[in-house]
């Protein structure tokens, strides 16, 4: 979707407009893009102050539930909270029963340091009786650990709420850095992704779109979705089969394969002195 920077209930509604779209199509589980109720730009903390909501209590999250519930469905969506005076970049989880979750995005990009604090709540997996669901926002995809932090908590799906940004070099005849990365992730840890990203240019800066959903075996099912054009993307997955079939071979299951004889289990915290 094109959310405007600035326009809270207006994005909630047309991001409402989508979910029905989706679920009229048989969605069950539906992701919206980073940022989603507010947009991205920021201009000041204080635009940011204005802007935030608490979660699960603030009128974006409670439309999402209302919707939820309505549509019988989960929902991943984007939102700029508020906890007292600290605000984050976070990612909120509902379903018709009501408040699932939150996820606050970890690695934070560029001007995002001057306005939220990095996420205090780890890699979080959310039992549904979907599956098990956890959450990446847009430049956790850059971190492996991420997805492998979550992947070594059970999570089945990974549903990331993103606004990519074009990257320098980039070839327009390839598929973008991102998708590349999230179909390396998905493959790498036998596990689903589903991508939302934004489209549009903001106060000067251009997205990207292209979102994508990608099987277990890292292989888009659906998308990339278009450059410039809000879309919805359907595809049809088994949740089960990110484990059933994690066994690549008969020798070989790429979480049971980790050496962690010679590497630390938490991917790279060793702190012995003059360890390099």
């Amino acid at each position: 979707m094109e959310p405007v920077i600035g326009k809270t209930a207006d994005n909630v509604a047309r991001s409402i407009a989508l979910l029905e779209e989706a679920a009229a199509k048989g969605a069950q589980l539906a992701v919206l893009p980073e940022l989603c109720n507010t947009g991205y730009v920021f201009e000041s903390r204080l635009e940011v102050r204005a802007l935030a909501e608490e979660i699960p209590d603030g009128p974006s999250t409670r439309a999402w539930m209302e919707a939820a519930r309505r549509l019988d469905m989960h929902i991943v969506a984007g939102i700029t909270e508020k906890s007292g005076e600290v605000f984050y970049n976070s990612a909120v989880i509902v379903g018709p029963s009501g408040y699932v979750g939150r996820y606050r995005k970890a690695h934070l990009w560029g001007e995002e340091a001057l306005y939220f604090t990095p996420g205090d709540l780890g890699f979080p997996v959310f039992d549904t009786p979907l599956g098990r669901i956890g959450c990446q926002i847009c430049y956790d995809c850059w971190f492996p650990e991420s997805f492998r932090l979550a992947a070594l908590q059970g999570a089945e799906l990974i549903c990331v709420p993103t606004n990519w940004v074009p990257i320098p070099g980039q070839d327009p005849k390839r598929e973008a850095m991102a998708n590349i990365l999230v179909m390396a992730a998905a493959h790498s840890n036998s596990i689903f992704i589903v991508a939302a990203d934004r489209v549009g240019t903001e106060r000067g800066q251009p997205f990207i779109g292209q979102s994508l959903i990608v099987g277990h075996t890292g292989w888009p099912v659906a998308g990339p979705a278009s450059v410039d054009k809000e879309e919805v993307l359907i595809a049809e997955i088994n949740l089960a089969e990110a484990r059933r079939k994690r066994n690549w071979n008969d020798f070989n299951q790429v979480l049971r394969d980790r050496r962690t004889d010679i590497y630390d289990r938490m991917l790279g915290s060793n702190s012995k002195p003059g360890w390099h």
